[in-house]
């Protein structure tokens, strides 16, 4: 008899919770957590001991568990519940009440699953499929997940957006600017959405998301409006050491006009794919190790003579891919004016980049998924969950001496290098 080769792939859903791999997880996660939640409430109850009633018995003391509960993880749904304490020697206005730190009051999702609706919202889902794609990922009898849940959610980004752009930045010092703007096509409108991405690194080295907002392309004037708001309504008065950004003249318009002692960096990463747009295909591979040998360096010295050899090479026969490099020789140098630890950061702009590496460019199923609203919510709440895993600047230390106003050459101290060749 001839034996059957045929293999049945599981439907969405279907077959999930058989997964012997997934049980094994779910069920460590699930005793895990409760012993964390019964730690809590035995160090609970151990801080309360001194207290007792009016008849001399322990005043706060366990009372049961309170109803079991599903909560939906990454690994699918884990039925847990939380213990119960109860405070015998008070009056109900007056007693002591327990309020888990890991299993909150009413929490039915873990944060990483909030974290995955607007990834899944951006790449093309729409909320009559989230059910089907979330029971792939989460079981099948995922509960509270629903489009119209969903639709609550992106109302209440939209509100956590608008109270984030009031907040107070006068207590806070950056040291270097990245600027881009990612473009989207919402459903119903005709013209292409340009939301206006602002990140910035902070005293202490870390990036944080500064601006994120709704733009009418990349224009000046709408650069302009969302440079306005940090300086004079948020209070980011002082001026950046170091801006970022791509070619566009927008930006640096403004840039000029509201922090007119900030620096300009052109993107590397942007430069090259312009100029080898203008060069034949042939001459890609050779032309992108020139254009390296430039920014990659050691020194201003060695740069400048790398750019040109790459000006003689191929200024004779490719004179607009030469004039669109030469035309940003100081603005795509500036970095060597910076610690050298930072020129891997500041030469490009990476960490926008990075975070709509896999939204930048959607397919035209998503198209009809988004409002111009929505689009805007639902990618703050990308970059906002994006923002937690952005790595701190090497040589962080250096940014004090930036801040001190101490002058960078070829990324050392002008000072240091000085007494150096003195010696």
């Amino acid at each position: 008899m001839q034996e059957d080769s045929v293999v049945r792939l599981p439907r969405p859903g279907v077959g999930i919770a058989d997964d012997p791999l997934l049980t094994v997880l779910r069920e460590g996660a699930r005793r895990m957590l409760t012993q964390a939640i019964e730690a809590e409430v035995e160090g609970f109850i151990a801080g309360c001991a001194g207290l007792v009633d009016e008849h001399g018995r322990r005043r706060v003391v366990r009372n049961g568990h309170g109803p079991e509960r599903t909560l939906q993880t990454g690994i699918g749904p884990i039925a847990v519940r939380r213990p119960k304490v109860r405070d015998r020697g008070a009056s109900h206005s007056a007693r002591i009440r327990f309020t888990s730190a890991v299993l909150p009051a009413y929490l039915r999702r873990t944060k990483n699953v909030e974290d995955l609706l607007p990834w899944l919202y951006l790449k093309g889902i729409s909320t009559g499929q989230f059910e089907e794609a979330l029971a792939a990922l989460l079981g099948a009898d995922a509960p509270g997940l629903s489009a119209t849940t969903v639709r609550r959610l992106t109302e209440a980004w939209q509100d956590e957006h608008e109270h984030w752009q009031m907040r107070d930045l006068s207590v806070r010092r950056y040291v270097y600017l990245w600027a881009d703007g990612v473009y989207f096509t919402p459903r119903l409108e005709h013209d292409r959405q340009c939301i206006l991405v602002l990140i910035g690194a902070n005293a202490n080295g870390r990036k944080e998301l500064l601006a994120i907002e709704d733009g009418f392309r990349e224009s000046a004037q709408s650069w302009r409006e969302v440079l306005l708001r940090l300086r004079d309504e948020n209070g980011l008065v002082l001026d950046p050491e170091l801006a970022t950004g791509d070619g566009a003249l927008g930006f640096w318009q403004a840039l000029h006009e509201v922090w007119p002692r900030t620096k300009q960096q052109r993107c590397w990463v942007h430069k090259t794919a312009n100029v080898l747009n203008k060069l034949p295909p042939s001459l890609h591979g050779k032309a992108k190790q020139d254009l390296h040998a430039i920014y990659e360096a050691e020194s201003r010295a060695v740069a400048e003579k790398a750019f040109d050899r790459f000006i003689d090479k191929y200024g004779a026969k490719y004179g607009k891919a030469v004039y669109c490099l030469s035309r940003d020789r100081e603005a795509l140098l500036t970095f060597y004016d910076v610690p050298a630890e930072h020129w891997t950061h500041v030469r490009t702009t990476n960490p926008i980049e990075s975070t709509f590496a896999t939204v930048r460019l959607r397919t035209a199923k998503t198209k009809g998924c988004l409002s111009r609203r929505t689009a805007l919510a639902m990618v703050f709440k990308l970059v906002k969950a994006a923002e937690r895993h952005w790595r701190q600047l090497n040589g962080a230390a250096r940014l004090a001496q930036l801040i001190q106003g101490i002058r960078f050459r070829d990324g050392e101290p002008v000072q240091e290098t000085e007494e150096q060749a003195a010696a």
